[in-house]
């Protein structure tokens, strides 16, 4: 007996698969990359891959959007099992969209939409990313990232005596090192926190499917931070 995710599926052809003893494809996603340039991102960060069991296919995450200011293309926040959060920086005049989660759709729902950009001139940051259980956070003072929404929690996988576990934490959306010098956090289940500038901070913790943090401008194009893999837990009950 353990802990289901809120996520658990109740009912449909994910919760009734039928499992013979035989071979079954599987697949731990990584990551996806951070986006890469200097001394802002010239591009989204990427999707994350998906993890696979059999039938079972739960998506990677949406990469974040980046802030290059109008009149770059439009860049929000990615789709994905959580979407990502949006960037934007002071020159940008329009909205910049979160990233949609539960894409493709399921049910139970695999997770939460990223935050938004409002576009008002003036104001660089970036939003947080998507968790599976919380949406990532909009930007709402200047320079300042925004935190991730959080992930969710199960009893499937108990480790050094923590009977629970969190996974798929939305990363935190990136500062400026001119900004508060409160970094943004990264959603509970591995999301990573965002970085005011130069200095990187810990990518998404692997095998968690938390999300990567953001970055403001910085000598390395480093400074923003990749997802967490995914993971594939197998439990059985033995006689």
């Amino acid at each position: 007996s353990y802990t289901a995710s809120p996520l658990n599926a109740t009912s449909g052809p994910t919760f009734n698969l039928p499992v013979t003893a035989t071979g079954f494809p599987i697949t731990v996603g990584g990551g996806g990359a951070a986006g890469t340039g200097t001394p802002f991102p010239t591009g989204p960060g990427a999707n994350g891959n998906n993890s696979t069991f059999s039938t079972i296919t739960a998506a990677g995450g949406g990469g974040g959007g980046c802030a290059n200011s109008d009149p770059y293309p439009v860049k929000g926040g990615r789709d994905g099992g959580s979407g990502g959060g949006a960037g934007t920086c002071s020159g940008a005049t329009q909205p910049r969209p979160a990233g949609t989660g539960n894409t493709p759709p399921v049910t139970p729902p695999q997770g939460q939409n990223g935050g938004a950009s409002p576009g008002n001139p003036g104001v660089c940051a970036g939003a947080g990313g998507g968790g599976a259980g919380a949406v990532g956070t909009d930007i709402s003072v200047n320079r300042q990232g925004a935190p991730g929404g959080n992930g969710v929690s199960t009893t499937i996988n108990p480790a050094q005596g923590n009977p629970a576990t969190n996974f798929a934490g939305g990363g935190g959306g990136g500062g400026h090192p001119s900004g508060p010098a409160t970094i943004s956090t990264g959603g509970t289940g591995g999301g990573a926190p965002g970085s005011n500038g130069p200095t990187p901070h810990p990518a998404g913790v692997a095998n968690t499917g938390g999300g990567g943090g953001g970055t403001g401008p910085s000598s390395s194009p480093q400074a923003a931070t990749a997802g967490g893999s995914g993971i594939v837990i197998i439990r059985y009950k033995f006689q």
